[in-house]
């Protein structure tokens, strides 16, 4: 049986499993996996983050935003509005207004978005509950947070800015083939289309 991080559970347990201690080992770690990975709800809090940004400082309605990012306009509501709460964004009203990040693109860090809306789950203590190891981790523990500690750095070293300036073809959620352009900036489509056509 294999994990969400290809572990092979079986092998997990006989590395931290102690027949001794009655303990649900397998859905403890079923709960651990499930934790560590980034949901579907950090996807799109990114997607909306860099429309943000893309466009600022725009405001983009939350149509727009759905249109753009490709997120479900109910799921999107949802997601804007813890973004809210934390401070991310913020709704201006009246006519042309909508949804703005509240920092400049180059202050805000995708740290700072993950954070908001799911925090990365660090490993403090062992995850299964053993009494014996408590704050110190097995080798298997101890990288796995070795891993999430480099997440966090790359995140906290990245801002939106240095994303959405980043040389390329690929430009975040602009598709230049399919002539989509929902969320391209007007000089970044006009030079891609351009050496895509004299390439």
């Amino acid at each position: 049986m294999v994990g969400a991080h290809g572990i092979k559970l079986d092998f997990y347990i006989q590395l931290c499993y102690n027949t001794s201690i009655k303990l649900d080992v397998k859905v403890q770690l079923s709960k651990f996996l499930e934790r560590s990975m980034f949901s579907q709800t950090v996807e799109y809090a990114l997607r909306a983050v860099v429309h943000l940004a893309d466009q600022s400082p725009r405001p983009q309605t939350t149509d727009q935003i759905a249109m753009a990012t490709q997120v479900p306009k109910a799921y999107l509501s949802k997601v804007l509005q813890g973004l809210c709460q934390a401070k991310i964004v913020q709704s201006k009203r009246g006519l042309g207004g909508g949804m703005v990040l509240t920092k400049s693109p180059s202050d805000l860090t995708i740290l700072e978005v993950v954070n908001a809306v799911e925090p990365i789950g660090r490993i403090r203590e062992c995850p299964l509950g053993l009494t014996s190891h408590g704050v110190r981790l097995c080798p298997l523990h101890r990288r796995i947070d070795n891993a999430l500690a480099m997440v966090e750095e790359a995140f906290q070293g990245t801002t939106l800015a240095e994303i959405l300036a980043e040389p390329t073809q690929s430009h975040p959620l602009c598709d230049i083939h399919s002539g989509q352009h929902v969320s391209c900036p007007l000089e970044f489509s006009d030079k891609a289309e351009t050496a895509l056509t004299a390439g």
